[in-house]
């Protein structure tokens, strides 16, 4: 063999050994994340932007804080326990949608023939993996109908009466439309059609702001975001947003998730969910940088606005609105939920 081909296989066989003895020590390898330090888990969600100061009475007010603040802790629960991003986003935000301050499952506003149509998306980072549901007027909780469509289904996206009828086969809970009805937002349409009809000038604009969404990062490293929806007050025509559809409000990779509220149309167009994600993952642009980038230059300068959450693999937490306010709060390892609404300081990890 010659003495440089015996020293060769003298190094394959000491490597083989070498892996022979850790599978027999019980050693497994995790390619992705084998060798990296453990994750600060870290949870951000919102609850829409759109929020003006003075449109909310005290009680108001102190009850979204308070909805906000269960619902960084049921996802803090989750992540505590070492589980999943996937599992912590849905927690959160179905904590929201059974919040009726929120434009999202209970809350949801009505459409112009008075039905509540909800839209929910969810995605996992590190698999790629994405579920969502649109147009569905009996699912309590949209975001676990989503999820089960990722993982229980071959599809991507369900809508209407084939994706409630997925949902009764899944065993996802199904209440009466009346669930879903508050004084606050069937009076919100009437001001809607009444303003439409030129009879009530005046009456305050709820047009196409709310939405809920989680972002979150889990001890492994990994994201994963989500998001939910009632829509657009006074909409026709069965009118999809953004929430639903995987890259425009809703995204998740290896290295950023994505949740975002506004006005759909022009995130859509924009696929500003994944347009943040790209420009952190191709173009080395810091998420904070990226983020306000997109929402408070490109979507504006389209002619929408809004808002979004935004969290990196790194722990880096963006959250930019250019609304009067935005619902938002984060939570890390220390359990303290951190909440703000309007443009108030909310210190960041």
């Amino acid at each position: 063999m010659g003495k440089r081909g015996g020293t060769w296989m003298a190094a394959w066989l000491a490597l083989g050994a070498m892996l022979a003895a850790g599978a027999q020590a019980g050693v497994q390898s995790d390619p992705v994340h084998d060798g990296a330090p453990a994750a600060a888990p870290l949870l951000v969600l919102h609850g829409g932007a759109g929020v003006e100061r003075g449109s909310l009475a005290a009680a108001e007010e102190a009850a979204a804080r308070q909805a906000l603040a269960r619902a960084l802790q049921a996802g803090h629960a989750v992540l505590r326990e070492g589980g999943a991003a996937l599992d912590a986003v849905t927690a959160a935000i179905a904590v929201l949608e059974d919040a009726p301050e929120f434009n999202a499952g209970r809350g949801a506003v009505f459409t112009h023939d008075g039905h509540n149509e909800l839209d929910a998306a969810i995605m996992d980072g590190a698999s790629g993996r994405a579920g969502a549901i649109a147009g569905v007027r009996r699912v309590r909780n949209p975001i676990r109908l989503a999820r089960a469509v990722m993982e229980a289904s071959p599809h991507v996206m369900l809508a209407g009466e084939g994706a409630e009828a997925f949902a009764a086969a899944r065993g996802i809970e199904l209440v009466d439309p009346s669930w879903f009805r508050t004084d606050k937002r069937w009076r919100q349409l009437q001001q809607a059609r009444a303003r439409e009809q030129g009879q009530a000038a005046t009456a305050p604009a709820h047009p196409y702001f709310g939405t809920v969404g989680a972002v979150a990062l889990d001890a492994r490293g990994g994201l994963a975001a989500g998001t939910s929806t009632g829509g657009m007050t006074n909409k026709r025509w069965g009118r999809i947003g953004d929430s639903p559809i995987i890259g425009a409000g809703t995204w998740a990779d290896a290295r950023c998730a994505v949740s975002g509220t506004g006005w759909g149309e022009y995130y859509i167009r924009a696929a500003a969910a994944h347009e943040i994600c790209a420009r952190v993952r191709l173009a080395g642009q810091p998420l904070v940088q990226a983020a306000a980038e997109v929402i408070n230059r490109d979507i504006p300068a389209a002619g929408g606005n809004g808002g979004a959450i935004a969290l990196g693999a790194d722990g880096s937490i963006a959250l930019p609105f250019n609304t009067g306010g935005m619902y938002r709060g984060w939570i890390g390892a220390d359990g303290v939920p951190h909440v703000a609404v309007f443009d108030e300081p909310l210190p960041l990890p």
